[in-house]
């Protein structure tokens, strides 16, 4: 069977190179005799996988040498916890809510501090990014927090916030490596791999030196303490071995690819072609503010809700795969990440005019 143009998203659609290239090495690593499934996590041979990968990843974002690179487990959703836990000083936070992830995150992060909603979008099921030039934040908090792209809703923070001084803590899950980013804005960047960069399973946390703190509380279990994987490289006990060796080669391809300048630019054409259809179809209506759209996530409807299952269903069938909208946005949502080929989101919009033409 070929190949579908899969929109999922996440786990989602990784390049088809490191595909085949993973698929060579399947059975026999580099002359190991073995796959890297099978690999124990001590041996020379991973080790250069995992440093290469982190070299990798430096070399793509620019990373200063005071930040910590960790590949955990756990996925985003165990940060939520892990943010709160190492950052803990005043106790206090100021979440930004721009969607179901950040108010997941600020709902954990109330567990073990003192979580003030600074901002929100909620008042319109999220469909823009709240003005954040000006907030009331605390003097005392320990930081300020924001999912920086939206995967469900599609909406992205262009300019960052205003955090008066304090530390910004994002999450980058659905963003990641999608353009260059200035990690020295940020005191903890961290993000689940399964969008952009790799196999579900690996969640990646750069972290500013002197936030590591030497000591957390007593109810921190080992295994959230960032020191723990800090101080052992990532290695404390045994890490998803085969999804860092995916992303890794994912970081090697951006390299090729030219890096994240050259995937922003790739990434900000195949969105215009989608949101160029959007803007002057009659039947499909984009559902975000357009000064903040991702180019990552971009949901629609047609207004009809037959009429969406409908079209994902002729879709799914036309090779068009997993377009779907969250259960709580409902419509569709086409997640265009970095290893989704322009011809894909061509294909979509000429699957979307013929659909349009059929059932106006």
């Amino acid at each position: 069977m070929a190949r579908v143009y899969n929109f999922s998203a996440g786990p989602a659609v990784l390049p088809e190179e490191v595909l085949k290239e993973a698929a060579d090495e399947m059975l026999d690593y580099r002359g190991t005799g073995m796959s890297v499934m099978e690999m124990s996590h001590r041996s020379k041979a991973f080790q250069t996988i995992i440093d290469e990968a982190e070299q990798d990843i430096r070399d793509l974002m620019n990373i200063p040498d005071n930040y910590k690179v960790l590949f955990l487990q756990g996925g985003a959703s165990q940060q939520f916890a892990a943010v709160p836990m190492n950052l803990k000083k005043n106790g206090k936070a100021a979440y930004i809510v721009t969607g179901q992830w950040a108010k997941k995150a600020a709902q954990e992060a109330e567990k073990y501090l003192d979580v003030k909603v600074v901002a929100s979008s909620a008042d319109k099921t999220f469909s823009y990014i709240p003005d954040c030039s000006d907030l009331d934040i605390d003097d005392d908090v320990d930081y300020v927090y924001i999912c920086e792209n939206n995967t469900i809703y599609g909406t992205k923070f262009h300019t960052l916030p205003n955090t008066k001084g304090h530390e910004l803590v994002a999450d980058l899950s659905s963003c990641f490596l999608s353009e260059p980013v200035d990690v020295e804005k940020y005191g903890v960047i961290y993000g689940g791999v399964q969008k952009n960069i790799g196999p579900a399973g690996v969640v990646i946390a750069i972290i500013r030196e002197d936030l590591i703190p030497e000591t957390v509380e007593n109810y921190v279990p080992t295994m959230l303490a960032w020191k723990t994987q800090a101080d052992a490289g990532s290695l404390y006990n045994t890490p998803p071995c085969y999804g860092i060796y995916i992303c890794g080669k994912v970081f090697k391809w951006i390299k090729k690819m030219g890096g994240l300048d050259a995937m922003k630019k790739h990434n900000e054409e195949k969105a215009k072609i989608l949101y160029d259809f959007l803007d002057q179809s009659e039947l499909f209506k984009g559902t975000v503010a357009k000064e903040d759209r991702s180019l990552m996530n971009v949901p629609f409807v047609t207004g009809n809700d037959e009429l969406d299952a409908k079209f994902v269903a002729e879709a799914k069938a036309a090779g068009l795969e997993n377009l779907k909208g969250h259960r709580s946005v409902g419509g569709m949502r086409a997640s265009i990440y970095n290893a989704m080929p322009i011809e894909g989101v061509k294909a979509l919009v000429d699957f979307m005019k013929k659909f349009e033409a059929e059932n106006k």
